[in-house]
């Protein structure tokens, strides 16, 4: 027994003697019939630095995608490395030109002088060639250049712009080719421009949006969403009908509607086989308000022609649609009572229209439908009728 006892002791020295060493807290070990002590664990030092550089590129370029464009520029002035990771083109994805750039307001009508003008247009052309040097892979394009303008040449700007950036991932496009943004009211002289002079400008804007419309369907066959001035010529709707991926398509009013075949609407929409939302801002002339439209497509689900005037249909085929916005908007043209009623009876009533052709419509002028709204009208529907039908029931003014 006296030896067994030695042996414990001499063994539990060296432990004693290594924990002391370390300058670590030491404790008996409970339960024991020896005072051998435990040493506890040290506490490690968090380090102090985050080590960016460890993470996978992927990670490094997820964590830089969340900076603005001022943000990445001063961020490649860091370090070597993340100057080369902030060259990546997947990082620049959004070319926006509507945007103020050195002036800053949130208003988007701005007035300033010529002087600032030509600073803008100095700004675009810089922002331009940032992009391009970068090689930006784009997912939204956002301009506002007057294509018909023969002195700043925007077309060939844009079209030499595609041709410097990857496309072929592009989503989303504005583009209002009619008005070049902040560009001064008076920064053409008055008289400059005579009717016929407006007219040959207005031919040169459709003649080039076209052409760029063109090189779209060529470098940006995926777009999702589309916003823009629309002339309606069939050059130009057989164009469009050419992005087969459009679920969202907002076009807006341009010159005139005149001349249009009043099958144009049903030949577009029907060829977007996944059109979602469609916003219509269509400016019918005086000469054409006894014309009706007609509106099919098996997938739409949001139609707003709120903005238009003198827009009427003879026939809707939208088994999908679920939001219906619509106004009967008052021109004031004087008619006598036998006129108007010889050109309301040739326009269908509304609710006809609605019954038939939108069987899943719940929401109308942001009103929810009761469930009965197909078998039966009621005083709220009435109201709404009267706010966007043109027919004889709900229409009694000799206004139009």
């Amino acid at each position: 027994m006296p030896r067994k006892r030695k042996h414990c002791q001499c063994a539990a020295a060296p432990q004693l003697t290594a924990a002391t060493a370390t300058g670590a807290p030491v404790m008996a070990r409970p339960g024991s019939g020896c005072s051998a002590p435990i040493q506890l664990g040290r506490r490690t030092r968090s380090p102090t630095y985050f080590p960016f550089s460890f993470l996978p590129v992927d990670c490094q370029l997820h964590v830089f995608s969340f900076l603005s464009e001022v943000e990445k520029c001063t961020a490649a002035l860091v370090c070597d490395a993340w100057s080369k990771l902030i060259r990546t083109p997947q990082l620049w994805r959004v070319a926006d030109f509507m945007r103020l750039g050195a002036f800053q307001s949130g208003m988007h009508l701005v007035l300033i002088s010529a002087r600032e003008f030509e600073r803008w247009k100095e700004w675009v052309h810089q922002y331009a060639y940032h992009l391009a040097s970068r090689s930006a892979s784009l997912l939204v394009l956002r301009a506002s250049f007057d294509l018909g303008d023969q002195k700043a040449k925007w077309a060939d700007f844009l079209s030499r712009f595609l041709d410097s950036v990857h496309c072929g991932e592009l989503q989303e496009l504005e583009l209002n080719w009619t008005l070049t943004h902040l560009e001064p009211p008076d920064f053409y002289p008055p008289g400059a421009c005579s009717i016929t002079q407006v007219s040959l400008t207005k031919m040169d804007q459709i003649s080039n949006f076209q052409t760029l419309l063109e090189k779209f369907i060529q470098r940006s066959p995926k777009l999702t969403r589309v916003k823009l001035p629309f002339d309606w010529s069939a050059r130009s709707v057989a164009m469009l009908t050419r992005f087969q991926q459009l679920h969202t398509l907002e076009l807006k009013y341009f010159w005139s509607f005149k001349g249009v075949c009043p099958e144009i609407m049903q030949e577009l929409t029907k060829a977007l086989p996944n059109l979602r939302t469609l916003i219509l801002h269509v400016l019918v002339p005086v000469k054409d308000l006894g014309i009706s439209y007609s509106l099919e497509s098996r997938t739409l689900e949001y139609l707003d022609v709120s903005q238009s005037r003198g827009l009427v249909f003879c026939h809707l085929d939208l088994p999908s649609l679920r939001v219906l916005r619509i106004k009967k908007t008052v021109r004031g043209i004087v008619l006598n009572l036998r006129t108007r009623l010889a050109l309301q009876s040739r326009w269908s009533c509304l609710y006809s229209l609605l019954r038939s052709g939108t069987p899943n419509l719940c929401v109308f002028n942001n009103q929810v439908l009761l469930p009965h709204w197909r078998e039966q009208t009621y005083k709220e529907l009435n109201a709404l009728l009267v706010q966007s039908c043109y027919c004889v029931q709900h229409s009694d003014t000799w206004l139009l």
